[in-house]
C-alpha cells in the first residue's frame, strides 16, 4: 500500500486523529438497538446487485478484491452498506430485484445505480428513483405480510413485527447534485430535491420506519470523472486539493438545505429517530489526507475501462465516480461510530431520539 512501515503507521495515527476529532461519540449510556433488519434506499454508491439483476451484469475487475468475483458492486470490493451491515451484525443485503438465492430475513436493498431523488421519466433508462423505492418497500411489506398470515413458508422474509424495529438508511442525492453541477442549474432547484426526498421519507415513516440513518452527499468536485468533464479549467477554481469549487459549494449547499429538514423532520415525525450523517466530512478528511493515509493521488482512478491499477487499496477512487474498497472501509470507520453524526449517536444506537451531545 506503501512504502516502509513509518508512512503506514503515521497514516494509522491521523485516521485515529481525524475520529477523535470529530468528537468519537459512542452511545455512553444507552442500549444497543439491536436491529433485526436494514432497509437501504440509494444509487450505485449502495448498490448491491439490482441493476447488476435487471439491466446488466457486472464484470470483473469489480468484486476482485474481497468477493473474488463480482458481486453486483461498482466497486472493487465492498461498499459503506456492507460495512453498515458488518458493524450491525447482520448479512449483507440482498437487492430488492435480484430475484434469485436472495434472502430477505434481515432487510433488504432497493438501492439502484443511477438512481435520484427526483422522478425520472421511463424514458431516462432509470426508472428507479427514491420515490419509486419507497412504494417498492411498500409493496415487499404488503406481501411480506401477507405470505406470512397464509402461513407460508417465511424463512427468507423478515418478520411482520421486525418492520418497525429496523434500521432505515439512505445514501441518494449524487447523481442530482452532480447533474444540477454539470448542467449548470440554478441552486434554486435544491428546494425540489429536498422535498422530493421528505416525501419518500414520510411513505416509509407511515409504513412503520421509525429509525433513520441518512447520508450526506459527498464531495463530488472531487471525483476524478469530474475533473474530466471540465470544458475549460480557466473557467473553474480549484481549492487545495484540486477539487472544483463551484461542483462542491453546490454540494454544501445542499447538504446544509438536507440538515435543515432533517431539524424539521424530527418534530414532524415523532416518533422517528432521524439522524443526519456528514458523509462529506469523513470523504473530504479522506482525500485532504490521503498520502499521510497511504492512499495515491486522490484525484486518480484506479479502473479505466476493465483494467485495474495493480494495487486497489492505495486508490480512493475505483473507476472516476465509486470509491475502492479501502476508501470505503475508511469511511464507514469514520462515520458509523457517530462522531460525524447528528444527533451524535453510532449506528449501533440510531434508534434513540432526543440524544445530546452529553449523554
Amino acid at each position: 500500500m506503501v512504502e516502509g512501515g513509518k508512512i503506514w503507521v503515521f497514516g494509522v495515527l491521523v485516521s485515529l486523529v481525524l475520529m477523535r476529532v470529530a468528537g468519537g461519540a459512542e452511545g455512553k449510556g444507552l442500549a444497543p438497538c439491536n436491529f433485526s433488519a436494514v432497509y437501504n434506499f440509494g444509487d450505485s454508491n449502495s448498490d448491491t446487485g439490482a441493476f447488476s439483476a435487471a439491466v446488466s451484469p457486472t464484470q470483473l475487475p469489480n468484486g476482485q478484491t474481497f468477493f473474488g468475483k463480482p458481486a453486483g458492486r461498482s466497486c472493487d470490493g465492498r461498499l459503506i452498506i456492507d460495512f453498515i451491515a458488518e458493524e450491525l451484525g447482520i448479512p449483507y443485503l440482498s437487492p430488492y430485484l435480484d430475484s434469485v438465492g436472495s434472502n430477505f430475513s434481515h432487510g433488504a436493498n432497493f438501492a439502484y445505480s443511477g438512481a435520484t431523488i427526483l422522478r425520472q421519466t421511463w424514458q431516462s433508462g432509470i426508472p428507479f428513483d427514491l420515490a419509486v423505492q419507497a412504494t417498492q418497500f411498500s409493496q415487499f411489506k404488503a406481501r411480506t405480510i401477507d405470505i406470512s398470515n397464509q402461513g407460508k413458508n417465511t424463512s427468507r422474509l423478515p418478520r411482520p413485527e421486525d418492520f418497525s424495529k429496523a434500521l432505515y438508511t439512505l445514501d441518494i442525492g449524487q447523481n442530482d447534485v452532480y447533474g444540477s453541477s454539470w448542467l449548470s442549474k440554478p441552486p434554486s432547484a435544491i428546494p425540489e430535491l429536498i422535498d422530493n426526498f421528505t416525501l419518500a421519507l414520510q411513505t416509509l415513516y407511515d409504513q412503520g420506519g421509525r429509525a433513520f440513518w441518512i447520508h450526506s452527499v459527498g464531495p463530488n468536485g472531487c471525483l476524478p470523472a469530474a475533473q474530466n468533464n471540465i470544458w475549460n479549467r480557466t473557467q473553474e477554481t480549484f481549492d487545495k486539493n484540486g477539487c472544483i469549487n463551484r461542483w462542491n459549494e453546490r454540494v454544501v449547499e445542499y447538504n446544509r438545505q438536507l440538515k435543515d429538514r432533517v431539524i424539521k423532520l424530527r418534530a414532524d415525525l415523532p416518533e422517528a429517530a432521524i439522524t443526519y450523517v456528514d458523509v462529506y466530512t469523513a470523504k473530504y478528511n479522506l482525500i485532504s489526507n490521503a498520502k499521510n493515509l497511504g492512499f495515491a493521488e486522490p484525484l486518480k482512478q484506479c479502473k479505466n475501462g476493465t483494467t485495474p491499477c495493480e494495487n486497489p487499496s492505495s486508490y480512493i477512487s475505483w473507476d472516476g465516480v465509486h470509491y475502492t474498497e479501502a476508501a470505503n472501509h475508511f469511511v464507514a470507520k469514520n462515520i458509523l461510530n457517530g462522531s460525524l453524526s447528528d444527533p451524535p449517536v453510532s449506528i449501533a444506537h440510531a434508534c434513540h431520539k432526543n440524544v445530546s451531545i452529553y449523554n
